[in-house]
Parts: C-alpha cells; sequence; structure tokens
C-alpha cells in the first residue's frame, strides 16, 4: 500500500480508501455483520487506513457495522474513520434534509455511538447548498465540536456543477480541509472545475465513485440490467448503454495487456496531483483485496507532491 497526506489536515491516508454506501443495503445486498467484518479486517491487512461512510447509507446502518466490525477487531486506532452529516434516510433513495445546526449536533451524536467511538477523525459536508454551507449555527456546532474532540478535521463532500467552486474557495474561512468530489475516467469535470482550486488552496482530494458505480469495473456491458432494489436502476434511462460502450472503447484502447479494468480505472485517478486517495466500495473480501492491489499498479506514483514514506 502507498500512503500520501492528505492536504494540509496531517492525515496519512492510504491512497486506496474503503467505500461503504453499499453497507446500507441500497446497492441490491443487504450486509449482515459476519460479512463486514471481515472485509474490515482484511482492509486493515493490505494496508487501508481509510474509512468513509455517511450517516444515511441506510439509517446509521453503514456505521453501525462498521462500528461494530472496528471494535470487534480492536482497530480503532489504526484506521481513519470519515463520515458525513446533512441527509436522513428515510428509505431507499429517500433523503430528507436535516441540516440546522441542531440536527447537525443530533447527527453527530448519532455517529458516534453507531460508530462506537468517541470521535471521528473526519466529518463532512454532504452535498448541501450554499446557504447551509454558510450558515453560522452550523459553523458553531462543528467548531464546538472540534473542540471537544469529538470531530478532528472538517470536510466537504460536495455536489456536482461549477458553482460548488464557491463552497472550495470559502474552505479556509469555513476550516475545511479536504473535499470530497466525484471523478473517475468517464467523470472528468473535477480536472477544469475543482482540481486548481484545491492544489492552490492545497485541501486534500478524496476520489468519490472512482469505479462509476461499477461501470468502470469490466463486469457490465451494453445492455445490462439491474434490480429494482440497486440504485443504478434509475440510470437505465440516462444514458447507461452508451456510457457502458464508452467503457469497452477504454478497456481496448487504453488500458494495458494484463491489467483489470477496475484496477486501471483506480490506478488512472491516483495519477492525478490534485487526489490523495480513492474510496470505491465493495461487496466482500476479494473486492477489497483487488482494490488495493491498484496501489501496485505504475500509473500511483509515490512522487507525488503530497506523498508521505
Amino acid at each position: 500500500m502507498k500512503y500520501r497526506v492528505l492536504g494540509q489536515s496531517g492525515l496519512r491516508v492510504s491512497v486506496i480508501g474503503l467505500g461503504t454506501w453499499q453497507l446500507g443495503g441500497e446497492w441490491g445486498k443487504e450486509f449482515s455483520q459476519q460479512e463486514v467484518t471481515p472485509m474490515v479486517q482484511r482492509a486493515h491487512e493490505v494496508g487501508i487506513n481509510f474509512i468513509d461512510t455517511a450517516e444515511c447509507y441506510g439509517d446509521h446502518t453503514s456505521e453501525r457495522l462498521l462500528g461494530q466490525a472496528i471494535k470487534e477487531l480492536g482497530l480503532r486506532e489504526d484506521f481513519l474513520i470519515a463520515t458525513k452529516f446533512g441527509h436522513r434516510f428515510e428509505g431507499n433513495f429517500k433523503r430528507s434534509e436535516p441540516r440546522t445546526g441542531a440536527d447537525v449536533e443530533q447527527q453527530l451524536e448519532a455517529s458516534l455511538r453507531a460508530l462506537q467511538t468517541d470521535h471521528v477523525d473526519l466529518y463532512q459536508y454532504h452535498s448541501v447548498r450554499d446557504s447551509e454551507f454558510f450558515a453560522e449555527d452550523v459553523q458553531a456546532v462543528l467548531e464546538k465540536a472540534k473542540q471537544a474532540g469529538k470531530v478532528r478535521h472538517i470536510g466537504n463532500s460536495i455536489g456536482g456543477g461549477a458553482k460548488t467552486s464557491v463552497q472550495i474557495e470559502a474552505s479556509k474561512q469555513m476550516q475545511v480541509e479536504t473535499v470530497q468530489i466525484v471523478y473517475n475516467r468517464l467523470s472528468r469535470q473535477a480536472e477544469d472545475l475543482f482540481f486548481p482550486v484545491c492544489e492552490r488552496l492545497r485541501l486534500g482530494v478524496l476520489a468519490r465513485v472512482p469505479l462509476a458505480s461499477g461501470f468502470l469495473s469490466g463486469k457490465y456491458k451494453p445492455g445490462a440490467l439491474f434490480a429494482e432494489n440497486d440504485v443504478r436502476h434509475a440510470m437505465q434511462s440516462a444514458g447507461k448503454d452508451e456510457r457502458l460502450a464508452e467503457v469497452e472503447t477504454i478497456a481496448r484502447t487504453e488500458v494495458p495487456a494484463g491489467v483489470s479494468m477496475a484496477n486501471w480505472a483506480l490506478a488512472w485517478c491516483l495519477k492525478s496531483p490534485a487526489v490523495q486517495c480513492v474510496i470505491p466500495g465493495c461487496k466482500n473480501v476479494a473486492q477489497v483485496e483487488s482494490n488495493a492491489a491498484a496501489a501496485d499498479l505504475p500509473l500511483v506514483e509515490q512522487a507525488h507532491p503530497w506523498a508521505a514514506p
């Protein structure tokens, strides 16, 4: 495994993280504790030290499964745990948006209970509007949580669109040290919209959806269908086959012989000097191992501007 320092936060993160939206049950599968604990254990064994979750991945479901696994394994000090605030799970693919200061305080306490920890290493705004990002009552709650040691660092998991750069530009003012951005071989808008600002401000960058919701895994061909309980079902009327056809072209023209499509796609994100960590999801131990192996590809150079030995 390789490691990089996450912007100016001082957090030394594995270049491959553990994304956990799938544990909330919206990717066509419900997870048991007996499945999740071995995944967390294997992540630790292969050098992954960064876990990303959220309050709305199920009703704190992902957090509870992770918290119990980490407790069982006695690995709290070995993992950097990132979670988010600003949504509430209201059923599959449905969210409400409790985002006042009082809401955030309640969500943080609920996340700490679910994760069975007294602090989170990175607490992130979750795709909030500008008015909520700049809300003074939320800022006060976050500052109080930092002073109490319940939150170590503040991050911002942003939505898309050019307007989001307003929030990124204000990161220093808002004590935000990291930004989580959709970035993959099929979605490269961040290169022009966000990365130049992040590099100028030396913000830590986490690339989410690095496998394009599995489209870059190499498993799916044009015409593939997803079940109704899979979040990707909604994509079936939104250019799915066109994107999968593009993946076939990429596999044929860009992916080196003998390298898996998924590993190449993760390493491709990490060749950007703006990115310190990618956070792919996984559904089993084998996928944890496969994701981690991407760190060995030549695209992932240790001579990164913020690399850590």
